[in-house]
C-alpha cells in the first residue's frame, strides 16, 4: 500500500522493511548458490507441512507454533545474506492465504499506514479496544490464529513493555514534583491510559513526539484534557535540535531502537540525554535476540525488526555517554524478549 501523502519517512530511522532490508544488504555477503537451493527445498518443505496441517483442519495454534519453531531454527542456522533470499520464497507460498487470515499477520504484511510496527498494529496485540473490530472482522480461522499470534512470547513482552512504561512514568512521577515526561516516536501512546500520574493529575507535561500524523492526532483526541500534548517530530528532528522541546525528568523510547542501526541509537541517545535533567532518566527498549518468533516476523508478517542482546545494548550506551557522569544498567523483561537499557543522568554533587 502507498505510504500516507501527509507521512514523510525519516530514513534515519528504518521503519519501512525495504529500508530496514537495505540496510541488512549493506554488509551482507555473497550467497552460495548450491546451498541456496538446498535451503530453499528445506523451506518449502516446512511450508508445505504446515499448509497440508491447515488442509487437514488441525488446530491453527499448533500450526504456527511449529511453523514459527522450524522459520526460528532455519533463520538461526543460515548466514543473513541467504535467509534475505529465503524471505521472498516464504511469502510467495500458498499457506500465506492462511496465515493471512490472522489480523495481526494481515495487518503487519499489508501496512495500511505504510510502514512497520505501526501503532494499530500494537493496539492489535495489546488487545486494545480500538482494534476489536478488526479482529471481530477476521474469519474463525483467523481468530484462531490470533488467538496464538497474541499470546505469542514477543507479543506478551510487549504487552508488558507497555506496563513498564507506564509504571517508570508513575515512579518519575512520585519521586519528582510537576514531573515532565518526553516520549520518541510515541505511536497512540497507550502506556498513558495506564498511567496512574496521569489519572491522578500529577504530571505538569507529557510530550509525544511522533512522525506519523495519524498518530499524533490520535493521541490529541483520546488524551485531550490532560498533561499529554502530541507533536509532529522525527529521529532527523531530534538530532538536528529541531524541536523547543525544553528538558524533562524522563525521556523513553518503547519500540524505535527496533529500526535504528547503532551509530544512529548513539547519537540519539545523546540527544536524549541534553534532554534530560539533572537527575532524570532516560529509557530505551529493543526486542531481543532471544526472542523465537523472528522468522514468522521477517516472512509473513514482512516485519524486519533488529534485534540486540543486552551486550548490544551497552555498545550503544557505551558509544554515546561519559559512564563516569551518568548511571547506567541494562536488563531484561520477564520473559526476555525485550531487552531495556536505563540510563539516569547524575545531578551536582551536594
Amino acid at each position: 500500500m502507498a505510504l500516507n501523502p501527509d507521512l514523510k519517512i525519516d530514513e534515519a530511522s528504518l521503519i519501512t522493511s525495504t529500508l530496514i532490508k537495505k540496510h541488512k544488504a549493506a554488509s551482507a555477503e555473497a550467497v552460495d548458490a548450491v546451498e541456496l537451493k538446498a535451503r530453499a527445498a528445506q523451506l518449502a518443505l516446512v511450508l508445505d507441512l504446515a499448509h497440508q496441517a491447515f488442509a487437514r483442519q488441525e488446530p491453527a495454534g499448533q500450526i504456527v507454533e511449529r511453523l514459527a519453531g522450524r522459520l526460528h531454527e532455519l533463520r538461526r542456522d543460515v548466514a543473513p545474506a541467504l535467509w534475505q533470499e529465503l524471505i521472498p520464497l516464504a511469502q510467495q507460498h500458498r499457506v500465506a492465504d492462511y496465515l493471512k487470515q490472522d489480523p495481526f499477520t494481515r495487518w503487519s504484511f499489508e501496512k495500511p499506514r505504510g510502514y512497520s510496527g505501526d501503532a494499530t498494529l500494537l493496539d492489535i496485540y495489546y488487545k486494545h479496544s480500538s482494534a476489536d473490530e478488526i479482529v471481530a472482522s477476521s474469519s474463525e480461522l483467523g481468530r484462531a490464529i490470533f488467538a496464538y499470534t497474541s499470546e505469542a512470547a514477543s507479543s506478551v513482552a510487549g504487552r508488558e513493555r507497555r506496563e513498564i512504561l507506564a509504571r517508570t512514568v508513575d515512579e518519575t512521577a512520585a519521586r519528582v514534583e510537576d514531573a515532565e515526561v518526553l516520549a520518541i516516536a510515541c505511536g497512540h501512546l497507550r502506556e498513558a491510559e495506564l498511567s496512574k500520574a496521569l489519572a491522578a493529575k500529577r504530571l505538569k507535561r507529557w510530550i509525544g513526539l511522533d512522525q506519523d500524523p495519524v498518530s499524533v492526532g490520535t493521541v490529541n483526541r483520546d488524551l485531550a484534557g490532560t498533561a499529554v500534548e502530541a507533536i509532529d517530530g522525527s529521529v532527523r528532528g531530534l538530532l538536528r535540535r529541531a524541536y523547543p522541546l525544553g528538558t524533562f525528568d524522563l525521556v523513553y523510547a518503547s519500540g524505535l531502537y527496533d529500526y535504528l542501526p547503532l551509530p544512529v541509537g548513539a547519537r540519539l541517545l545523546q540527544r536524549a540525554m541534553e534532554l534530560v535533567k539533572p537527575d532524570g532518566e532516560f529509557l530505551f527498549a529493543n526486542f531481543s535476540d532471544e526472542i523465537t518468533t523472528d522468522g514468522y516476523m521477517e516472512t509473513f508478517m514482512d516485519w524486519p525488526l533488529i534485534l540486540r542482546s543486552a551486550s548490544d545494548m551497552w555498545d550503544i550506551i557505551n558509544a554515546a555517554v561519559d559512564k563516569n557522569r551518568v548511571d547506567a544498567e541494562v536488563y531484561y523483561g520477564s520473559n526476555r524478549n525485550i531487552v531495556y537499557g536505563k540510563i539516569r543522568k547524575r545531578g551536582a554533587p551536594a
